[in-house]
């Protein structure tokens, strides 16, 4: 069990002293340049987001160092901004835009004229909250779209926005960056404060191509994280290789502390993703904590980045994973029903116990785009043999078809590393393909002790 942190024991304690937030005054966040650079204010004091992209585990960001949150909508909008007042976190509060690739028809004047009707009503209702730092107008709205009038949209809500509520900064955040649609923001929604992009395995490019794009207002990395599935090495049977925990946790230092925190000149802060756990692509591919609520190695360095600091007990560290002599990133074709052996290597900075957990699950066939909900598959039964820890032995599956091998590794206080290897399932009586190596970049960067 983990040990409770002293902002646990003591948040539960503040509540009973905070303010009614029913009366409480709205606290005034506006962007200015000071000696050539853009900073965020609130309350007349610079303010650099430190944030995180998800509803969960609010507490931990502030144990972290975090001092913010985003959400993508405004669902429990009311729960979200009491809670994050309590901790001291501010929430960059989502306006969920509906989306042309949902099926929303941006000519539906009618339609556009009720969701403006709706925003100014939570608008309204939400504006003077002390925990809320600005509006964010739709999310990756450009997605697969075609009609450039979500733009006007987007206009029309942003300019209400400062009409209704002036102490609050507007922003509408796209997926990655493209400089046309720079161009149709700032010709066709001229009241957005801020530019806010969701990026991964380009973050590294944004800092010149924003510049280069004509922008030059302040931006935030809305979404930042490790590298996206559509964007690394597949196998032939078109499984994308995950990067181990250790490898994402290399990326994520690398992206913030090279890449995001470095422009002072721009950009304001960012929202690390995801703060909690879903299922896209597979269970582990972007959150930064487990199903069952153990925090990733990523997470160290994520509070390595925002405090300077590490961790007094740091997770463990996946260094590397093997099946049947073969590496993540090789095509792994595997017998149907005969038995294997997988290894993995894992360190350990406080030498606690390890727990090894390895799980088969098949391929997911439920993926979306965008984020969109994903099931997550059923964990196969009964193939896992033997595990001694770094070593596992297991029986393929029946069935011919597309897997992967998890294994998931926890420490004394609950930490998690983490890694995946896919493999293909052949029946018996197939001539077996031969496997071939894929060749995969190598790490980023160390992460310094």
């Amino acid at each position: 069990m983990r040990k409770m942190s002293l902002v646990r024991i003591i948040m539960p304690l503040l509540v009973l002293f905070a303010f009614s937030t029913s009366s409480a005054q709205a606290i005034k966040v506006e962007v200015k340049q000071v000696d050539g650079n853009w900073q965020l204010f609130r309350g007349g004091e610079p303010y650099y987001i430190k944030g995180a992209g998800g509803l969960g585990y609010m507490e931990e960001v502030v144990e972290r160092g975090g001092n913010s949150i985003r959400t993508w909508s405004v669902d429990d909008a009311q729960e979200v901004l009491d809670k994050a007042h309590e901790l001291g976190l501010t929430v960059m509060m989502g306006l969920w835009v509906q989306h042309e690739r949902h099926g929303y028809d941006y000519d539906n004047e009618a339609a556009n004229k009720a969701q403006l009707e709706y925003f100014t009503k939570m608008v309204k209702k939400y504006k003077d909250h002390p925990a809320l730092l600005m509006w964010s107008i739709g999310n990756e709205v450009d997605l697969f779209y075609s009609n450039t009038k979500v733009w006007n949209v987007v206009q029309d809500i942003a300019k209400m926005i400062h009409e209704v509520d002036p102490n609050h900064p507007t922003n509408t955040v796209t997926a990655g960056l493209d400089e046309k649609e720079v161009e149709l923001i700032m010709q066709n929604a001229p009241d957005i404060d801020i530019y806010a992009i969701n990026t991964y395995g380009e973050v590294g490019i944004i800092r010149d191509k924003i510049r280069a794009s004509g922008w030059t207002g302040p931006y935030i990395i809305a979404e930042w994280g490790p590298n996206g599935h559509w964007e690394v090495a597949k196998t032939k049977w078109s499984a994308p290789i995950e990067q181990t925990s250790r490898e994402k946790a290399d990326s994520y230092f690398k992206r913030y502390n090279t890449h995001i925190y470095p422009d002072q000149e721009m950009c304001i802060g960012s929202y690390v993703f995801l703060w909690g756990q879903k299922q896209e692509t597979t269970a582990t591919w972007y959150g930064l904590f487990s199903n069952g609520g153990q925090s990733s190695e990523v997470l160290d360095v994520v509070e390595r980045s925002w405090k300077g600091e590490w961790p007094e007990n740091r997770a463990p560290s996946m260094d590397s994973l093997s099946l049947d002599g073969q590496q993540k990133g090789d095509d792994i074709y595997l017998i149907a029903e005969e038995m294997y052996s997988a290894n993995v290597f894992v360190s350990d900075d406080s030498n606690d116990k390890l727990k090894y957990v390895y799980k088969i699950y098949p391929e997911s066939t439920n993926t979306k785009a965008g984020g969109d909900l994903e099931k997550e598959p059923p964990a196969m039964t009964g193939l896992i043999k033997k595990n001694s820890g770094e070593t596992v032995t297991f029986k393929a599956p029946k069935e011919e078809g597309p897997y992967r091998l998890f294994v998931y590794v926890n420490d004394s206080e609950d930490r998690l590393a983490y890694a995946n290897i896919p493999f293909f399932v052949n029946p018996r009586d197939k001539d077996m393909p031969q496997s071939t190596p894929v060749k995969m970049k190598t790490r980023e960067l160390a992460i310094p002790e």
